[in-house]
């Protein structure tokens, strides 16, 4: 069994990882909504709230992966931070 202390992530990395799953999720979900509907109407995407919906896996997706981005970031961060301490 490892000794090593493991350290916990900060609230603010937690808040950030279940925004970034969530923003991709419905941004995932309104994409397959839309090629869904797409697919048996396609009229119906042109008009009505079918844009609005569009246009949230067009803006959601790259959010949630700049999210991504920045949370992988700060995790390794964290890490090294803890790493350093570890080895004075």
């Amino acid at each position: 069994m490892s000794t090593e202390e493991t350290s916990n992530p900060s609230l603010f990395e937690r808040i950030l990882a279940w925004a970034t799953v969530s923003i991709i999720v419905v941004a995932l979900g309104s994409f397959f909504a839309t090629l869904i509907v797409g697919m048996s109407n396609r009229q119906a995407v042109a008009e009505g709230f079918w844009p609005v919906v569009y246009g949230i896996s067009l803006f959601a997706l790259p959010a949630g992966f700049v999210l991504l981005i920045i949370l992988l970031v700060l995790a390794q961060r964290r890490r090294s931070r803890d790493a350093r301490r570890g080895t004075n």
